[in-house]
């Protein structure tokens, strides 16, 4: 299952300064600026009247697409304000709270190990859309450093993958988000790649690896679950040496399991691994998905192609920049790689002639019969030549009979073997003169 490890990447690469092209022009646009810690507190004692703001903290790790900010209020407690910063995200926003009301029941039935953010209210934003707030989950984000071999968080990470991944797809489906089969969502990827390639920036050697293992369709032979589309370690709140909440479901589908270990096995400690595809792989129903390792590679690459699309689609210049140049070093790193999902045959070495001894040849031919004929070669053969007198002699010491030039000893007879018989259906013998 792990066989497709190959390489490690950091999260931020340096930018890249190049001649700006008449048509990379556009990219010069910086994105919109973010809201302010005040405005998001505003806007949560819109979403829940009566809420008294005495402070507010910077998120842990803001994203790129929504601006999210913590509140602490007059009876101490904490809050967690998330506003959209476009209209796509807005989008995205809607589809997330419908789920989150069918997570939240899962986690109450027990079906989740883990809770998830429960809306408590919302705020209309001027340019459309509104944000959440809801009470700030405990726990904080995962440290993959600290990841250790065994039976401790590494097995509750992958335990927490797989309970999600049980869960029954309607789930994800009556919450109004994309739902995919296992073709479906490989010919998706396959479009993901060919308009990431129509910006000339993604080198032509990770092309081809790509689409090799996209038009592979023996790697693309599972069962589609319910994924959260976008963990990372800042998503994953730990406490006590266990998962305890999940964050940010706004990629969430029904898709390819394999796109939530993507981040795992690029980041987390090779050491670690094992303890969470085995604890993984224990708590799901489904068995048999051999390159669940592989398409994880995979999605990990193609996660650069995602940053790549985003920073075109902003307009970002910054994020393009960085894009490529781990993109340059993503080429780098399997230049020396074998495709995906390709198993390495194991050889061994053969035996060379120096390597023969005298007393191998001895045990060979104690290992045959005490003629000092070789194992498994039939006198008569053209391997080495018959003592036709010898063989007269054995047929007469068993009393059989004169047989016909050019007859056949066939395995299965009722006479008691003799050398020379063994599990070749038919043997040729030579006519006897």
């Amino acid at each position: 299952m792990l066989s497709a490890w190959h390489t490690r990447r950091s999260g931020n690469a340096p930018t890249i300064n190049r001649p700006t092209a008449p048509e990379e022009a556009y990219r010069e646009h910086v994105p919109e600026t973010p809201r302010s810690p005040l405005a998001l507190a505003a806007l949560a004692t819109v979403a829940i009247p009566g809420l008294d703001i005495v402070a507010t903290r910077p998120p842990r790790n803001p994203g790129a697409d929504f601006d999210v900010v913590g509140v602490l209020d007059a009876s101490r407690r904490r809050w967690i304000v998330r506003a959209p910063r476009r209209a796509s995200a807005g989008a995205a926003l809607e589809g997330e709270v419908s789920l989150l009301k069918q997570l939240a029941a899962a986690v109450d039935g027990g079906a989740l190990s883990f809770d998830v953010p429960r809306p408590a209210g919302f705020a209309p934003l001027p340019e459309g859309g509104r944000a959440m707030v809801y009470p700030q989950l405990q726990g904080t984000p995962l440290d993959l450093a600290s990841l250790r071999p065994g039976p401790g968080l590494a097995a509750q990470i992958g335990r927490a993958i797989a309970s999600l991944h049980e869960l029954d797809a309607t789930v994800v489906g009556d919450a109004g988000l994309p739902v995919y089969d296992a073709d479906s969502y490989r010919r998706r990827r396959l479009s993901e790649v060919d308009e990431a390639a129509q910006t000339g920036y993604v080198p032509s050697a990770l092309l081809r690896r790509w689409e090799h293992a996209l038009e592979n369709v023996t790697l693309w032979r599972f069962r589609a679950t319910p994924v959260h589309g976008d963990l990372a370690a800042e998503h994953v709140l730990v406490a006590d040496g266990d998962v305890v909440a999940i964050l940010d479901w706004s990629d969430a589908r029904v898709a390819d399991p394999a796109d939530d270990l993507a981040w795992l096995l690029a980041a987390a400690p090779e050491e670690s691994l094992d303890s969470i595809l085995e604890a993984y792989s224990l708590a799901r129903t489904e068995r048999g998905d051999d390159h669940l390792a592989d398409r994880a590679v995979l999605a990990g690459e193609l996660a650069l192609v995602r940053w790549l699309m985003y920073g075109v689609r902003a307009r970002d210049g910054r994020v393009i920049d960085e894009a490529i140049e781990m993109l340059r070093q993503l080429e780098e790193d399997v230049a020396d790689a074998p495709p995906l999902g390709q198993v390495e045959p194991v050889l061994t070495e053969p035996i060379g002639e120096e390597e023969w001894s005298e007393d191998d040849h001895d045990e060979a031919i104690d290992a045959g019969d005490s003629t000092g004929h070789r194992a498994g070669v039939l006198v008569g053969d053209d391997a080495e030549t018959g003592d036709l007198s010898e063989l007269r002699a054995l047929r007469e010491e068993h009393h059989d009979p004169p047989e016909p030039a050019g007859a056949e000893i066939r395995v299965g007879d009722e006479r008691p073997a003799r050398r020379g018989d063994d599990e070749t259906p038919t043997v040729q013998l030579p006519p006897l003169t």
